[in-house]
């Protein structure tokens, strides 16, 4: 049986656009933790609901939580940030 079916999943991050909260979730699962973004269709559909339901929302596994939000400190902090010049790997 699948395990990850029994897992509980957590808010990362709440986000009002809903490309952010897709970047969010590429930097996530570059890190190798699984996220799902959710709600990110109410905002392309009414933009004046979305803050009311909290925008989109960036899921990930209760178990990777703690990674996840060091993950998103250092995107917040730019340390993800490509710099002049740079390729990526």
């Amino acid at each position: 049986m699948d395990t990850d079916i029994k897992d509980d999943y957590a808010i990362a991050a709440r986000c009002l656009d809903p490309v952010q909260a897709h970047v969010l979730r590429g930097c996530l699962e570059a890190a190798g933790i699984r996220a799902a973004v959710m709600d990110e269709h109410h905002s392309q559909v009414d933009q004046l609901i979305s803050p009311a339901l909290g925008g989109a929302r960036v899921l990930v596994h209760e178990r990777d939580l703690a990674a996840a939000k060091d993950v998103l400190a250092a995107f917040e902090r730019g340390d993800l940030a490509l710099r002049d010049g740079e390729m990526p790997e």
